[in-house]
């Protein structure tokens, strides 16, 4: 990754030796293969804990040809809306930010659409199994850099979810109505928050990354802990199809203190290993 990515995406906690690291851009492309959306309690792929940058876009989808989409524009989801869908092997959070290396002309004709409407398209978690109906409208947050031949790097930003409920045709790119995914009414333990946001911390101090201090009030808290950290994809979808604040920070804290723990752990095998060595040498 260079400088200029580095430096807008900022600091991220990940697995691979629990250093932190930048993201690279996830390349996003897909091949014409079908796909069909699956339920929200369908198979999903067993993911380990790896750094974005070791992930490739998953590839695979089909062309559909009728009618064209109208792409959503930047207001909340109300009612039935179509927008165009993004399939990729990742799962973006809300409040999540992540670079992505644009090279299909069917996904270049879907983003400069949003740039030059202010819209959103949907990002939703494909593998072989299929596509997730519940995904994330994705906002391009910034233009890291255009190539002459039509390529983009860009920076996208999760807002809000949405559930697939029909797919469309016309356009190059896949299109669907959609409806929005909102929370249960339910009041969130203090108690709760107050533990995700100290797992949080704990792993931030041990992992020697510079953060900002949560906010233990805010409505999306566990989405804005979660986005920070590198998570097994099977997790993140979890969280993002879950409509209880509570139940997402009670997830996010086990699933932040498991880090902290493989973080020790891999340390101590680390000195182990320096200390074998040392004494191989003597």
């Amino acid at each position: 990754m260079d400088g200029a990515v580095a430096q807008r995406l900022g600091e991220r906690l990940v697995h691979e030796a629990m250093l932190v690291e930048q993201r690279e851009p996830v390349e996003a492309g897909a091949r014409h293969d079908h796909l069909e959306v699956v339920a929200a309690a369908g198979a999903v792929l067993d993911a380990e804990l790896v750094g974005v940058r070791k992930r490739t876009a998953q590839q695979g989808f089909e062309t559909f040809d009728s009618h064209t989409a109208m792409l959503l524009t930047g207001v909340p989801l109300a009612g039935m809306q179509e927008i165009g869908l993004f399939p990729l092997g990742i799962v973006l959070l809300p409040t999540e930010r992540v670079p992505l290396h644009i090279f299909e002309p069917r996904y270049q004709e879907l983003v400069a659409e949003c740039l030059e409407l202010d819209s959103e398209f949907g990002l939703v978690y494909a593998d072989e199994n299929g596509v997730r109906e519940v995904g994330t409208l994705a906002r391009v947050s910034e233009v890291l850099e255009r190539f002459d031949d039509g390529r983009l790097n860009i920076v996208v930003e999760g807002g809000l979810r949405f559930r697939v409920e029909r797919l469309t045709r016309g356009r190059s790119f896949m299109t669907a109505e959609v409806e929005s995914v909102d929370d249960e009414e339910g009041d969130v333990d203090s108690e709760v928050a107050a533990r995700a946001a100290g797992s949080f911390r704990a792993l931030a101090a041990l992992a020697g990354a510079e953060t900002e201090a949560p906010d233990e009030e805010s409505r999306q808290l566990s989405f804005e802990l979660a986005a920070q950290v590198e998570l097994p994809l099977e997790s993140k979808q979890q969280l993002l199809e879950s409509r209880l604040e509570q139940e997402r920070l009670e997830l996010v804290a086990e699933l932040l203190d498991d880090a902290r723990l493989a973080l020790m752990a891999t340390r101590e095998l680390g000195e182990r290993a320096k200390r074998n060595g040392s004494r191989m040498a003597e």
